[in-house]
């Protein structure tokens, strides 16, 4: 596990402050605000912690209120809203500086038998062939308005071994094509068994690349080139069968649509084997700045 990792695992562990209230803070991020996907773990692993052992995260609906401070503490408040037979519901307020910045609600599930069926994992190269992010960003330095961002690029994945299968938005500027990214990860080491842990990582890579197939549609590189400034809206994410955050799992993203300044992708996650691991679904502001 590198140095990096281990950074994010703390990021993760949350200080409780009262009963179903926690604390967390955030790591550096690209832009100046909390990243998303950072927010949305902590919020998870806040529900998380306020659930019985044998229940696991099958679904998480959320919505993204305000641009987080990174320069201070978040405060997760959990909501007992059910606690059923087979399933538990939580709802979690992020809160900073007295406002809501972040609307979380997550349902717990016991395992049960039942009727089983998936879609198929759709083609992708083996991920050992392609390259890591140190190896493929420095490839667009020239391309971005700012190129110290490529440094800060590689910085913010260092904790994640994330491969692009194909070019990404920004090195295709100019160039539209088929709405559709794919990207292989896992954790930059080997996590504890921790079932939620795998959860709250994976909820963490799922807001870095899904609205990358917005951009493909029109040719924008993104916010890093200055063509588009956006941001995410919302996030929803079911869980379908178990995995590990700490083994390769290939993210198949496409955009279904684009439309009135907002952007919608939609993906699946699955495990190096072919099963199906996780839906994701995300909307967020997609909007060509004014001259």
């Amino acid at each position: 596990m590198n140095e990096a990792l281990e950074s994010l695992l703390d990021l993760l562990d949350l200080e409780q402050i009262e009963q179903d209230i926690f604390r967390g803070t955030s790591r550096t991020s690209l832009v100046p605000r909390v990243f998303g996907g950072q927010v949305a773990a902590q919020a998870l692993v806040a529900a998380g912690r306020t659930v019985p052992d044998d229940r696991t995260a099958h679904s998480l609906h959320a919505y993204f209120l305000r641009p987080g401070d990174p320069g201070a503490p978040i405060v997760y408040t959990v909501d007992r809203i059910r606690d059923g037979r087979s399933f538990t519901t939580r709802r979690v307020v992020a809160v900073q500086h007295g406002q809501p910045i972040f609307h979380l609600s997550a349902s717990f599930q016991t395992y049960e038998e039942g009727l089983e069926h998936q879609s198929q994992m759709p083609a992708a190269p083996d991920p050992e062939s392609l390259p890591t992010a140190g190896e493929m960003l420095p490839r667009y330095r020239d391309i971005f308005r700012d190129p110290g961002v490529v440094d800060r690029m590689i910085e913010a994945r260092s904790a994640v071994d994330l491969r692009y299968v194909d070019t990404p938005p920004w090195g295709s500027v100019g160039e539209p094509r088929e709405p559709r990214s794919q990207v292989w990860f896992r954790t930059q080491g080997k996590l504890a068994d921790d079932p939620l842990l795998h959860v709250c990582l994976a909820t963490y890579v799922s807001d870095m690349t899904l609205l990358d197939s917005v951009l493909l549609a029109h040719g924008r590189g993104g916010w890093t080139v200055g063509d588009v400034v956006g941001a995410s809206l919302d996030h929803a994410m079911w869980f379908h069968r178990p995995f590990r955050a700490d083994e390769w799992l290939l993210y198949d993203q496409e955009s279904p649509s684009t439309h009135g300044g907002r952007g919608l992708g939609q993906a699946r996650i699955y495990t190096a084997d072919g099963r199906l691991a996780i839906s994701v679904i995300q909307e967020g502001v997609v909007r060509v700045p004014r001259d």
